[in-house]
């Protein structure tokens, strides 16, 4: 079996899940003719055709409003955005219409559409192209937020989003979309949602983290393993609805914790992870949960990202100072 990049395992998960049921379709700006603008769709126009492969004006609150009623209709649309930083005028629709349309209809209606857009730096991209929006979704009830960190998860992962009933928000890591390969059977077996990964073992330290911050993680534990910290990996994936469970257990038998984001520090999904320990966790800790995000500022420009984003070594410093408690 052949191994495929991130970007290639959701352009494996389209074609499977179109193959599957003819009501998917794909919609977006450029997503037909070019493949898309990182050609996560390339080549599902000439299989599958113009009728289920729409290119779209530009025009985000379009696209998320054609696919909201095409998703009330019986269609399970898939509609991508080009970057999270033009991401916003489809908020309004997101979350006045997606997100409610269940409850508004009494049950009469679904919605069961995915948002799919790139997130976050890596890339050296312009302005608009690096955003890390997922805290803005996940505070709005009646989504589901995920975020893959492999090649295998992320084909998993897109399929269990395109059979849900309901509205799923996709953000892929660009920084990973051609970073890594690994084998993915194109088997059509959906991942879990709702569920958080662990993707190592250990006593010492737990590390959370999502997307682009799981490479990172998973670096730093090897770095720590060399120093005798054994460090537990978990792989969040669902940011919305959080699988609490799981990293409640981790810090259970570790007692410490790190959690790592790409996004801004304030308001981000780290501190409702943070606060569910604190909540339902706290006479587990041994010190204070560590946070390691960029700070509260825009995206800097190219020259400057890696200076903001987290890296492995920012997360052996952090796990550093928690093992400095007694």
């Amino acid at each position: 079996m052949a191994e495929i990049t991130l970007v290639q395992a959701i352009n494996q998960a389209h074609a499977r899940a179109m193959a599957d049921d003819p009501t998917v379709i794909v919609l977006g700006e450029d997503v037909g003719q070019d493949g898309g603008v990182f050609r996560a769709t390339d080549g599902l126009l000439a299989r599958f055709g113009a009728a289920r492969v729409r290119d779209t004006p530009l025009a985000e609150a379009c696209i998320a409003g054609l696919s909201i009623g095409l998703a009330a209709q019986g269609f399970r649309p898939v509609a991508e955005i080009q970057f999270t930083g033009f991401i916003y005028p489809a908020i309004d629709q997101i979350l006045n219409h997606a997100a409610r349309l269940r409850t508004r209809t009494r049950g009469r209606l679904a919605c069961p559409m995915v948002l799919r857009s790139p997130a976050g730096g890596g890339i050296r991209a312009v302005e608009h192209h690096s955003e890390c929006p997922e805290a803005l979704f996940a505070h709005m009830p009646g989504l589901r937020v995920v975020v893959p960190s492999s090649p295998r998860r992320a084909y998993g992962l897109l399929l269990a989003a395109i059979r849900d009933p309901d509205p799923v928000v996709f953000l892929e890591p660009t920084r990973l979309y051609r970073s890594a390969k690994e084998e993915v059977p194109d088997d059509g077996a959906a991942a879990p949602l709702d569920r958080c990964f662990v993707l190592r073992e250990g006593g010492d330290v737990t590390i959370v983290a999502w997307g682009a911050m799981v490479p990172e993680a998973l670096t730093a534990a090897t770095t720590l393993a060399e120093r005798g910290i054994a460090a537990e990996v978990i792989d969040v994936a669902t940011l919305k609805p959080l699988d609490a469970g799981t990293i409640l257990a981790s810090v259970a038998k570790t007692g410490r914790c790190v959690i790592v984001q790409e996004a801004p520090l304030s308001g981000g999904c780290g501190a409702e992870i943070a606060a569910r320990i604190a909540e339902h966790g706290l006479m587990s800790l041994l010190a204070p949960i560590q946070r390691i995000a960029p700070p509260d500022v825009v995206v800097p420009l190219p020259r400057l990202e890696g200076h903001y984003r987290p890296d492995a070594a920012r997360i052996v410093a952090a796990v550093e100072r928690a093992r400095s408690y007694a």
